[in-house]
């Protein structure tokens, strides 16, 4: 039995995904030409949850284990350098 629905969001730039509280589950991620950075915070201007970076021109799956990644007030890409679009699932 599941604990509840995944959910998903596509995102293409910076700013609030609009989920409120949220454990993410996975994030898919295409970059662009150059180096790929993605930073989340909980709600804009909060605590960095994920920074991570990426290769050039490619699509890449970050799955997050056991219960994922609580986001108490929101997810917030604070930063997404050669990101053409994300999309993340959360719960």
């Amino acid at each position: 039995m599941a604990n509840s629905d995944v959910k998903s969001k596509r995102l293409t730039g910076t700013g609030a995904a609009a989920v409120g509280r949220a454990r993410l589950r996975q994030i898919q991620v295409l970059t662009g030409a150059g180096a790929g950075r993605l930073t989340l915070t909980d709600g804009n201007g909060g605590s960095t949850v994920l920074d991570i970076d990426f290769s050039a021109s490619e699509t890449h799956s970050v799955n997050i284990p056991d219960e994922g990644m609580l986001f108490t007030s929101d997810v917030h890409v604070s930063v997404a350098t050669n990101v053409t679009a994300l999309t993340i699932f959360h719960s």
